[in-house]
């Protein structure tokens, strides 16, 4: 029976494998764990298999799951044999991982992609694991990347395998498992999320390539800026920041040159640096320039200084946040509707991350530069905060004071207090600011937008609310 994608020891998880269910024939025993490990990667290999970790050692990132105790660290060890859902971005070392589960605990690797295997496939895959733990006493750790496109038959169809331990699961996604990976696969398993790598752990990885004999062995050079170029492309992935770094490498080598510069990298990837410093000036010069041209209404301008943001790897929480502030700022009840987009933007960034993140961050940077602006809300908080700062406090009226507990009512506490829904308007006479405060306005309603009716009614409500 012929079948897709498995692998052993070090591997890329897109290659062939056969599963030979010939009993007369049975396979080799498996080779010691050490021999595994020190197994050369062949030379023609991609730059980022090359310098795929052999050991926890050379793991970067991912700290909070692989300190001591932790519980990939367990498992990687051989100390707490357990399926595990990895979940999180691309280029966080989940196929790597996986490898390294294998190789502590002496286990057949296979690997299995999602794209391309069904239920006969995987139902394969666990047979001929279940033949060689009963005749070679071998056990096999099944790798399944991308597990969130198998459909729920196909993931029913590992419960038996992972329940008994036929196959120790480790299975990969980039999606939330809670929401693609059926309930009883779930209980199952460890579920570990994976996070992005820092920009210190992929420059950290593009250093070691470059001086490592089975990365780049000192053959070439990188100038600080093509190396800080290669850090933001990667946006935490480091299977994107070594490839870039390899293309850049064969462009130079081609040209005699042992310098990779900035040019090399820009021409190689075909993506032009963005000069932008998150901690430095660039940073507070661009979300400035940002929010102006949004209150400006300059659409087109607020579009590409938040292209420029996200192009230089700018955290899109912070982006998200500003836009939050900016429409109550800038646009508050002139439409309502911008506090609401801009809220559902962050959401959504949380929700889904990058790239497409991106696109809730336009649709509501879109919206807030074509809204109608008013500074009314803020000038209003602002105004009011200042009274209260200055000590105009005063105390609250003893009509408007709580009344719901024993020896209020001695107190004069909510006594002579009326009720707004008592009247057909909802709206009546009464005092509700302190004696100091009376008759003093803080906001001023706008002409523009959804505020102008506001503007009208505001007045109106002050006249009924002060009985003037």
């Amino acid at each position: 029976m012929s079948l897709p994608a498995a692998t052993v020891g070090d591997v890329e998880q897109d290659e062939l494998f056969t599963v030979n269910p010939d009993l007369a024939n049975p396979p080799e025993p498996p080779e010691p764990v050490a021999a595994r490990a020190e197994r050369p990667v062949p030379p023609g290999s991609p730059l980022a298999v090359r310098m795929r970790p052999r050991t926890l050692d050379e793991v970067v990132g991912q700290q909070h799951l692989l300190g001591e105790g932790a519980p990939l660290r367990r498992l990687v060890e051989g100390a707490a044999p357990a399926s595990v859902l990895l979940h999180g971005p691309p280029g966080t070392g989940k196929t790597t991982l996986a490898n390294l589960v294998s190789t502590a605990t002496g286990r057949r690797f296979v690997a299995l992609s999602a794209l391309s295997a069904g239920v006969k496939e995987v139902r394969g895959v666990i047979e001929e694991a279940r033949r060689r733990r009963n005749y070679n006493a071998e056990n096999t750790v099944l790798f399944i990347d991308e597990v969130h496109r198998f459909s729920k038959t196909q993931q029913d169809a590992l419960l038996g395998a992972v329940e008994d331990r036929t196959v120790l699961l480790v299975a990969a996604t980039t999606e939330n498992p809670s929401f693609s990976v059926v309930s009883p696969l779930l209980s199952r398993s460890l579920v570990l999320q994976l996070r992005p790598l820092t920009d210190a752990d992929i420059r950290d990885l593009i250093r070691r390539a470059l001086v490592e004999e089975r990365g780049l062995g000192g053959r070439i050079e990188l100038t600080e800026e093509a190396e800080d170029h290669l850090v933001r492309l990667a946006s935490g992935d480091a299977r994107r920041a070594l490839t870039a770094l390899e293309a850049a490498a064969d462009a130079a080598a081609a040209t005699e040159h042992k310098v990779v510069d900035l040019a090399t990298v820009e021409s190689t990837v075909d993506k032009a640096a963005v000069r932008y410093d998150r901690d430095g000036d660039q940073h507070y010069d661009v979300i400035s320039a940002f929010i102006k041209s949004i209150r400006g209404s300059d659409v087109d301008a607020a579009l590409h200084y938040l292209a420029r943001m996200i192009e230089a790897g700018e955290d899109p929480r912070f982006l998200a946040r500003r836009l939050v502030v900016h429409a109550s700022e800038d646009i508050g009840m002139a439409d309502p509707t911008a506090l609401q987009s801009a809220v559902a933007a962050a959401h959504a960034v949380q929700f889904i991350g990058m790239p497409e993140g991106r696109l809730a961050l336009a649709q509501a940077t879109v919206h807030l530069a074509t809204a109608p602006k008013s500074n009314a809300v803020i000038a209003g908080i602002d105004a009011a905060l200042a009274d209260v700062r200055s000590g105009r406090i005063g105390t609250v009226p003893p009509h408007l004071r709580d009344g719901h507990y024993a020896g209020a009512t001695k107190l004069g506490n909510a006594k002579g207090y009326q009720y707004p829904h008592d009247v057909p308007e909802g709206v009546l006479a009464q005092q509700y600011p302190p004696d100091e405060l009376v008759g003093q306005d803080y906001y001023h309603p706008t002409q523009r937008g959804a505020e102008r009716t506001l503007a009208d009614r505001v007045p109106k409500l002050r006249r009924t609310i002060r009985d003037s």
